[in-house]
């Protein structure tokens, strides 16, 4: 069997961490003694799953989102990782990968709300391929009728958009037992 890759958007300007006080760009921020992006990518390592770092700059997420399955059109499918999801768990992104089998597109769901990494599997290529501006993928997931997946992941939908989030994620992982 194929593996989808993983996609990390790490193209985003931070302007909301910015603006909420942050000194630094939220990737590169400390969140108990790494950045947020080495989190990310701990656990997309710990996956076991093929990556590619989307880091150059780009209008929007869906130009982003297209740059990246331009540079990695040979994959058999992608999970599109925005990279300030630092609590994110390898078992999420397996699920996922595993779930995009036989499906189109896969979302994680945790407690009712969706969340990250959102599986494509190939069919999806050209629609991928065309996104551009702010919107991300969302259409495509609507336009492929998305399987929902039910995950124990509280990282699926933490991600770091302000300083308050980053607060949040030092409480989860700290109640984890992740310490700096």
């Amino acid at each position: 069997m194929s593996l989808p890759t993983v996609v990390i958007l790490a193209s985003g300007r931070g302007e909301r961490f910015a603006a909420s006080g942050g000194t630094t760009h939220k990737l590169q921020v400390r969140l108990m003694g790494k950045t947020v992006l080495q989190h990310t990518l701990d656990a997309v390592r710990g996956s076991g799953l093929p990556w590619h770092l989307e880091e150059s700059a780009h209008p929007g997420m869906g130009d982003s989102i297209a740059a990246a399955v331009h540079k990695t059109s040979q994959a058999a499918g992608w999970l599109i990782l925005p990279a300030d999801l630092p609590l994110i768990q390898s078992g999420s992104l397996l699920a996922v990968a595993t779930a995009l089998t036989g499906q189109d597109v896969v979302v994680p769901v945790y407690r009712g709300r969706r969340g990250h990494p959102v599986g494509f599997s190939a069919v999806c290529r050209r629609s991928l391929l065309n996104l551009k501006g702010d919107r991300g993928a969302a259409l495509v997931a609507q336009a492929y009728a998305a399987m929902e997946l039910v995950v124990e992941d509280v990282g699926c939908v933490t991600d770091i958009d302000t300083i308050d989030d980053l607060r949040v994620a030092e409480r989860l992982l700290h109640n984890m037992g992740v310490y700096g």
